[in-house]
């Protein structure tokens, strides 16, 4: 294989990679091998017909698209290992050549992580940060606590109420046909909570166990679903299920259920006192840090390039649909319910996508210009934190970790000391 490398503008290079005659005769009988169990002709055993035959009838076209699919995972792997460039989007493939009897031509386009500019990241101007405490958010953070210690109970005396947790039976009708998608049966839907199309949820207050009801709504304009946008229609639905929480009083006893260092509530209140005025300070400190941190992004230069977005961005869509199934609703029972599109929320990341690289390269560069390092010794400590918010032993923790995992946790630990250093330099006004 030989490999030349063209560096393009905006941070973009293109590698033409060459395949020897004799590698893409090899992919070719691999590709033969591969194939020849679904190919059959007159005169042979299906899976037996040799590969001159096969050319002959097919031509020698054939088995490129297989060939050329192995070449290209193969010489690629190897291109990115000998490049030395930092490779940061995924490759856009053109075949130039393909031919038997001659080499394997192809050239890979892709983004290389771009050189940043740093403008100034010491001496930022920061706001103040208050950790004062009021009675009112003592109050508010205590009738939290209540909420969240609340009992569930089962409701059979009336009808549904704001806030209450249902269990919905529901069919979808427009123009009186049913659509796909909109039927679901014992769905689990708290009232109030914009789960579902507006308007929906409120029509549903008043409703009584067990019996049937429709719900009159309109699709957004924008709805993904372009055969529903706009459209009006009429849902029937039965409630199956009421639930709602019942909240407890605030005395010692509750004191005592909640609180492991409070007996009474005058004792409670400034414990909880204290926790917000900790979380306000530990809330201050990475508003400092944010703060200070998105000027100093502001102030540098960086070319990145858009597949490097492009990439981000489909890494964090992927991320957000795997945490939407692990809650149980595919991705297209979210569109459906709540009008949005892959294309659209393709777009919603694609500006947090780009302020991710940014930040990140920035952040890096801070590292290198300030040359911070992180020891062996440092890297032990943070494992041992790790090993202990998992409960495990931290030389079990290290069984799950190779070499790069423990480079990648370096070179994270030092970013985060970028953060600290570019904070703590900055300036309270």
């Amino acid at each position: 294989m030989s490999l030349q490398v063209e560096k393009l503008e905006h941070n973009m290079a293109k590698l033409t990679i060459e395949v020897s005659a004799e590698d893409v005769e090899k992919a070719l009988q691999a590709a033969y091998l591969k194939e020849r169990s679904k190919i059959s002709l007159p005169g042979f055993r299906k899976g037996k017909v040799p590969r001159q035959m096969i050319e002959k009838m097919y031509g020698p076209e054939v088995f490129y698209d297989e060939a050329a699919n192995h070449m290209i995972s193969e010489a690629y792997g190897k291109a990115y290992d000998e490049c030395e460039l930092e490779i940061s989007s995924q490759p856009k493939i053109e075949v130039t050549q393909l031919e038997k009897g001659k080499p394997f031509i192809f050239t890979a386009e892709v983004a290389v992580k771009p050189e940043v500019t740093l403008g100034e990241y010491k001496g930022l101007k920061v706001d103040k940060i208050s950790t004062d405490v009021t009675e009112e958010e003592v109050s508010a953070e205590i009738d939290r606590e209540r909420e969240r210690s609340a009992r569930t109970i089962d409701v059979t005396d009336r009808a549904v109420q704001d806030k209450d947790q249902i269990k919905l039976d529901f069919e979808g009708f427009v123009d009186g046909e049913a659509f796909e998608g909109g039927k679901g049966e014992n769905y689990a839907l708290t009232i109030g909570s914009g789960a579902f199309i507006p308007g929906f949820e409120e029509q549903l207050i008043g409703a009584e166990i067990g019996k049937e009801m429709e719900v009159n709504v309109t699709f957004p304009e924008d709805y993904q679903a372009e055969e529903l946008a706009g459209k009006a229609a009429v849902f029937k639905c039965k409630v199956n299920e009421i639930k709602a929480k019942e909240i407890p009083e605030l005395d010692d006893e509750f004191v005592s259920d909640v609180s492991e260092k409070s007996e009474t509530v005058e004792e409670y209140k400034a414990e909880t006192e204290a926790k917000i005025r900790e979380r306000k300070e530990r809330e201050g400190k990475q508003k400092k840090e944010d703060q200070a941190v998105e000027q100093a992004v502001a102030n540098a230069q960086i070319d990145i390039p858009e597949p490097m977005i492009d990439l981000q961005t489909r890494q964090m869509a992927d991320d957000f649909a795997r945490r939407i199934m692990q809650q149980g609703l595919s991705l297209e029972q979210y569109f459906q319910f709540t009008g949005l599109s892959e294309e659209k929320m393709m777009e919603e990341f694609r500006p947090q996508a780009e302020k991710r690289i940014r930040t990140r390269l920035v952040l890096e560069a801070v590292v290198a210009a300030e040359n911070i390092e992180v020891s062996d010794e440092r890297l032990e400590e943070e494992l041992q934190k790790m090993a202990e918010s998992y409960q495990m032993e931290v030389e079990k923790l290290k069984e799950f970790m190779g070499d790069n995992e423990k480079k990648q946790m370096k070179e994270d630990i030092a970013v985060q000391d970028a953060v600290t250093l570019i904070a703590d330099a900055a300036e309270e006004e």
